[in-house]
């Protein structure tokens, strides 16, 4: 695991635990970061991200990709 800010640029990930308060969980929340949910960083300069989540494109700076904790989605084999 590690946090969205780290994550390399293009890979598939899904959000496994957003920390911080209330005020700042609510709000990433309210973005559409959330235990379970998909997510991709398209883009990172200076720290600061663009990333994908539920079809939607969001910039995020640096204190707040610090915030959420990503893993690597595993594809399904068949």
């Amino acid at each position: 695991m590690m946090t969205l800010s780290m994550a390399p640029t293009g890979r598939p990930l899904i959000i496994h635990k957003v920390i911080g308060k209330d005020e700042l969980r609510t709000r990433l929340s309210n973005l559409g970061f959330v235990e379970g949910a998909d997510c991709l960083v398209i883009s990172e300069r200076s720290g600061n991200l663009i990333t994908t989540i539920k079809d939607t494109r969001i910039a995020l700076d640096k204190t707040l990709g610090n915030r959420i904790i990503v893993e690597e989605r595993q594809e399904e084999r068949q």
